[in-house]
């Protein structure tokens, strides 16, 4: 024990929380958002990547391999919805005592933070294991693919408690204006699980059981290096003694971090109604390809809207120091200058995937004419609305840092869940298959409408 204490420097500590104050508090916004937002969009370009790549290597296995991982995609996405959950919750509350200055409560809260999650995805994961096929026929799983979403599932399953811990560390990190320890914690995970995709789904013959392998395998190392990351100077240590399961403690998680839950739970639930939906109305025989196209598009928007993500998630950390030391003008500044590149870089993105759509879709299969026929009606109808999402990501993002709760968490709801679902059901009544594909779009323009009187209360009342 001696040893570790002699490495350890308060003073030094202190000297870097100082240099980190400063740099949030002092530095010209527009250039901070810039510098804060560069390690979040690689770690998030980085990830999606590997959630692209991941496919295509699926892609060229079948049709129905493809399918049977876009069906699994829900369960992922539910491991998501709580490690951003915990991750935002704790890091939101960090981030604003690191503001304030209150390191022993940043500590607490780190230390809850992580292992909360950790004891839930050991939790369901292993009931999960229990309740395989009952599982893979929940999310969506029709009879022709069930077996290989039976197998994918199997490792992601095992991998659980470290994926969901692994994303609040990455979120603690990040949220403490750490993000450069965050990105290389992540990236690191996603570009091990590229090559390991190419060796056990080629090199091994595994198929989609090697793809699974491959995720448990660098999640596990990724875990890890943030594990690691979050013993560096300057960022509040993770000490099992500091672990204080209390009501004030969930509260506090709940409050910073229920909208992110809400918007990942309803993206989860909405998955799964899409791929029953896309089953549903699809052409006699096309159920396969149909789930399949939207998967395909589900993870080219989400590497597109991955910049958009990394760009606000630069922006949070600003918010919260500024708003913890009263700063309201620089959180006025960061918000509108995140929402005006956000905005540029989405349109730019809408009108290239319009053009290419085609393109894009047969780069993960193309061997099937019907997948790449639904694939690009979908990804169109997409980029029709997509410049739209920037206000409401950046209006979202702003009330989450400040803990306006209620109106952050509905605001979430709105591109998933309370626009998509009745959306989702209503339109194909009348559409057919083409009312599925135009969901994701009209919810969109609902969202951008409720976005806008929102945007506009909330910058007013850091005006006074």
């Amino acid at each position: 024990m001696q040893h570790h204490h002699r490495r350890y420097n308060p003073e030094e500590d202190e000297r870097k929380r100082n240099e980190r104050y400063l740099l949030m508090t002092q530095t010209p916004v527009k250039k901070l958002v810039l510098k804060m937002s560069g390690p979040t969009i690689i770690s998030m370009l980085v990830t999606s990547l590997y959630n692209i790549i991941d496919a295509a290597f699926v892609g060229h296995i079948s049709t129905e391999a493809t399918a049977a991982v876009g069906v699994s995609f829900a369960y992922m996405t539910f491991i998501n919805a709580f490690g951003f959950f915990f991750g935002h919750g704790s890091g939101n509350f960090i981030s604003q005592a690191l503001g304030a200055r209150n390191y022993s409560d940043a500590e607490k809260m780190a230390a809850t933070g992580f292992l909360s999650p950790f004891i839930f995805g050991a939790i369901a994961g292993i009931l999960g294991l229990i309740f395989l096929t009952p599982l893979s026929r929940a999310i969506g799983a029709t009879p022709d693919i069930i077996s290989q979403s039976n197998d994918y599932l199997f490792y992601i399953l095992i991998g659980t408690p470290f994926m969901m811990s692994a994303l609040t560390l990455n979120n603690q990190l990040r949220l403490q204006g750490n993000a450069r320890y965050a990105m290389i914690g992540i990236t690191s995970g996603a570009v091990l699980n590229i090559i390991l995709d190419a060796i056990l789904i080629y090199g091994f013959e595994m198929g989609v059981t090697g793809a699974s392998l491959a995720t448990l395998i660098s999640q596990f190392i990724s875990w890890i290096i943030l594990l690691i990351g979050t013993r560096m100077k300057g960022n509040v240590h993770i000490k099992l003694k500091n672990f204080s399961p209390t009501l004030e403690h969930y509260k506090q998680i709940l409050d910073g971090g229920l909208p992110s839950l809400c918007r990942q739970a309803l993206a989860c639930i909405s998955t799964i109604c899409l791929n029953h939906s896309a089953a549903i109305y699809a052409t006699q025989g096309h159920e396969a390809a149909t789930i399949a196209a939207f998967s395909i598009v589900s993870r080219c928007m989400m590497f597109a809207f991955s910049i958009v993500l990394g760009i606000g998630q630069g922006f949070q950390p600003i918010c919260g120091f500024n708003y913890g030391a009263k700063l309201y003008a620089r959180v006025r500044e960061s918000y509108t200058f995140t929402i005006s590149i956000m905005t540029v870089f989405l349109l730019f993105s809408a009108i290239l995937g319009f053009i290419f759509a085609p393109n894009i879709i047969s780069f993960f299969r193309n061997e099937d004419p019907e997948l790449i026929a639904i694939g690009t009606r979908v990804l169109r109808w997409q980029c029709v609305s997509f410049p739209l999402i920037g206000l409401s990501t950046a209006t979202n993002m702003l009330l989450q840092n400040l803990r306006k709760t209620v109106p952050a968490t509905i605001l979430s709801m709105c591109r998933q869940g309370i626009f998509f679902l009745p959306i989702l059901y209503i339109a194909p009544l009348f559409l057919g298959l083409q009312g599925v594909e135009m969901t994701q779009a009209i919810a969109d323009v609902f969202t951008f409408m409720l976005a806008i009187p929102m945007a506009v209360k909330v910058y007013k009342t850091m005006s006074q």
